[in-house]
């Protein structure tokens, strides 16, 4: 084999091409503040209330008048801005859907001043019975405490997403672990604590084996409490293909295609990818075949499974380079759906070098119509 070639076959290693975040069924709100003169308003209390089930949560302006909050459930809120105890805006029946909803609020003048109210009176145990009082001051301590503790909750979760964000993965473990012990029923914490350990495995070489370990652990807990979300079996997979468990990263990335059928390719892919990066040629060229199968128009499959049958290709007693069966169609297959693609030029070696005829015309023609009839044969 050239030289020329064996450069081109050294694609190790593959960066995967579909991770996916855990921040499924999670939704917040951000957004802007501002005063009656314009500028950024300090300390105003966000509050959001659930209209359809019972639970507030708020939070404060920054010196920016930025407030972010993230990790609510799906439901209807209402969103409302307070100072110094007075509701001074609010939106209504907003319903999160997965995504950070942004929401600003312009404060108008003060409001007019009015004469000072009596206290109100709390007349709720009136007519109540001293058992009904004190089994009513429990239940409200309960809520407090419940309050509490979602407040801790939330915090912990978006410190870990501020840390995550800035790949600052041990402050991300630290965070999202706090929030595993303060309520172990969420999802989406187990999900991103996975995610953070899998970043740090990659980071830091002292912790790898301890860190996918643990990895693998938070992802069966998120799998357990959600098992339809596609997001992660997937990352589990390639988790488990890290640690050389390649028919348990199979049989979870056959889930996620199964439970996302527009992006099992994608799925596939992956798996492809970890392969080639653990040199493991045969079943990275099943894994991309795979992906081909279920996405015909996924330009880079076949160019990666053209380069896996590549890396098994033999020379004949004539000195003639002999690849499996599919490896000439496969870098036409790329040149067809993406003549300028970043692996345009390598095909056409790749080509070359087997004796193949080359298409020379697809610039102008949509992905996955009929080849031309004009064909050249490169020199």
């Amino acid at each position: 084999m050239s030289p020329m070639m064996r450069k081109i076959l050294m694609i190790f290693p593959l960066a995967l091409f579909f991770t996916v975040t855990c921040l499924a069924q999670t939704s917040g709100f951000e957004g802007i503040v501002l005063g009656p003169d314009g500028k950024p308003f300090q300390g105003a209390v966000i509050k959001m209330e659930r209209q359809d089930a019972k639970a507030n949560y708020t939070v404060k302006t920054d010196k920016k008048g930025h407030y972010f909050h993230g990790g609510l459930p799906y439901g209807t809120f209402k969103v409302s801005v307070t100072v110094d105890g007075q509701e001074r805006d609010s939106i209504p029946k907003v319903r999160t859907n997965g995504d950070i909803i942004p929401i600003n609020f312009e404060l108008k003048g003060a409001a007019a001043p009015t004469a000072a109210a009596p206290p109100p009176v709390d007349d709720s145990t009136r007519g109540m019975s001293k058992e009904q009082i004190a089994e009513a001051e429990k239940t409200k301590k309960a809520e407090a405490a419940a309050m509490a503790k979602n407040k801790a909750l939330n915090d912990a979760f978006n410190v870990g997403k501020t840390a995550a964000a800035a790949n600052q993965w041990d402050a991300a473990v630290d965070a999202f672990t706090k929030a595993t012990e303060l309520d172990a029923n969420q999802h989406v914490v187990w999900g991103n604590l996975a995610d953070s350990l899998a970043s740090r495995s990659k980071a830091n070489a002292s912790t790898r084996e301890s860190d996918m370990t643990k990895a693998s652990e938070a992802y069966q807990k998120a799998i357990a409490i959600k098992a339809d979300d596609p997001a992660y079996h997937n990352n589990f997979a390639l988790v488990l293909a890290q640690q050389k468990k390649y028919d348990e990263a199979q049989a979870e990335l056959t889930k996620a295609a199964q439970l996302d059928p527009p992006n099992a390719g994608k799925y596939y892919y992956n798996l492809g990818a970890v392969y080639v990066n653990t040199g493991n040629v045969d079943p990275a060229a099943t894994a991309f075949k795979k992906a081909i199968d279920l996405d015909p128009s996924y330009a880079d499959a076949y160019y990666q499974y053209g380069v896996s049958l590549m890396g098994k290709a033999t020379i004949d007693p004539s000195g003639k380079m002999v690849a499996p069966a599919g490896t000439a169609e496969a870098f036409q297959k790329y040149l067809e759906l993406r003549p300028d693609g970043p692996n345009a030029q390598p095909s056409k070696d790749m080509l070359a070098s087997l004796g193949a005829t080359v298409q020379t015309n697809f610039s102008n023609r949509p992905a996955g119509s009929s080849a031309p009839s004009n064909q050249g044969k490169k020199k």
